[in-house]
């Protein structure tokens, strides 16, 4: 672990304007650790990055962003993790863009446990959110933490289920640490905080900027072992995060769905261009390669034991709407609605946006 002049240093380094993630690691690989980078002086600085970044290097003072993120380290469970530390990730450190320091909230020993990423939708169906979290829950009992981005969604789903197993969860954030977002996750968040680790490799206090949520992607897969993609429109951040994990040589698998809904078609794509078809999580434990831990059968679910029930046969899988119910059924739309308003009561149907409907398994 760092001295607290050592851990300024690094804080100092990776607060520098402009510099980024490559500019330091270039320094480090020039001189040593950040100590010795601001021993080098001006000039010698000039040569590797620079005489504009060179002057800020030397220039630039936050003592007050320093200090602050030093007496949050002193906190309970509380961590900021530099490359030099022991325990910085060994999983980064395979990828091209490794942060040169992580601020971490919660169980830092996670960050070097064999780990999945589980991205998707942030508006995701009652389908998707339900793989998500059984998905989640059982490769966490099954022994892999699951990592995402606490997005909304399908982020969410896998956390809350991967809480549920005994392996816990990482949540990587595109704000500072100290910063939930979004608000909505509030409560998700305090309880990653406490039964699983908040990761950042953004200063405290940074709020939501656009451009540093596919940043905080390529740590999602980069932390993984691989990358599972539960739904996906075609143009979707979830796509970043299979990019990187191609990049990075992780592995990538993506559950199959309706051919009529738009959440499937990036999974589909995915599929075509040689990502695993996911059925299980047996398939997921497979496709990591000399996994032999054996986890709960999570599928995606098989809802037969509802066939029973006539309007459940009449909707099918797929979402529909309630005019097509009524074609299908024969039924008034005044009774169809009525039957649906007891299945969704029941909570073996969820309304989707459109006016359609879907099975909830």
């Amino acid at each position: 672990m760092s001295s607290d002049a050592e851990l300024a240093a690094w804080l100092r380094l990776s607060l520098v304007p402009g510099l980024g993630p490559k500019g330091q690691r270039k320094l480090l690989k020039a001189f040593g650790l950040p100590t010795q980078i601001y021993a080098a002086g001006r000039a010698a600085l000039g040569k590797q990055v620079g005489e504009e970044l060179a002057r800020r290097i030397v220039e630039h003072h936050p003592e007050r962003d320093i200090e602050a993120a030093l007496q949050w380290a002193t906190q309970p469970s509380h961590h900021i993790v530099t490359l030099a530390d022991a325990s910085y990730p060994a999983m980064l450190l395979e990828i091209p863009d490794p942060p040169t320091l992580l601020y971490v909230s919660g169980a830092v020993e996670l960050l070097n446990r064999p780990m999945l990423a589980v991205v998707g939708s942030r508006n995701a169906t009652a389908q998707g959110l339900s793989n998500a979290e059984e998905f989640g829950a059982a490769l966490s009992q099954a022994g892999l933490t699951i990592v995402s981005g606490l997005a909304l969604g399908i982020d969410a789903a896998a956390h809350r289920g991967a809480l549920r197993g005994k392996a816990s969860t990482v949540a990587v954030l595109g704000t500072g640490v100290d910063t939930p977002y979004p608000a909505r996750n509030l409560s998700l968040y305090e309880q990653i905080a406490e039964r699983g680790a908040l990761v950042s490799e953004f200063p405290l206090g940074a709020p939501a900027v656009a451009q540093n949520f596919p940043r905080r992607n390529r740590l999602i897969s980069g932390l993984a072992r691989g990358v599972l993609v539960v739904e996906a429109a075609l143009s979707s951040g979830s796509f970043i995060t299979a990019r990187y994990a191609g990049e990075q040589g992780r592995e990538l698998m993506a559950i199959p769905g309706s051919i009529h809904s738009p959440l499937s078609r990036g999974c589909h794509a995915l599929i075509k261009q040689g990502a695993k078809l996911v059925e299980s999580a047996q398939d997921v434990l497979e496709e990591l390669g000399g996994w032999t831990v054996a986890a709960p059968a999570a599928t995606a679910p098989d809802p037969s034991d509802d066939d029973a029930d006539p309007l459940l046969r009449h909707l099918g899988h797929d979402p529909c709407t309630l005019d097509m119910l009524c074609q299908r059924s024969g039924l008034t739309p005044d009774t169809v609605s009525a039957m649906l308003l007891q299945l969704e009561l029941a909570g073996k149907v969820a309304s989707l946006p459109g006016g359609r409907y879907q099975r909830v398994p």
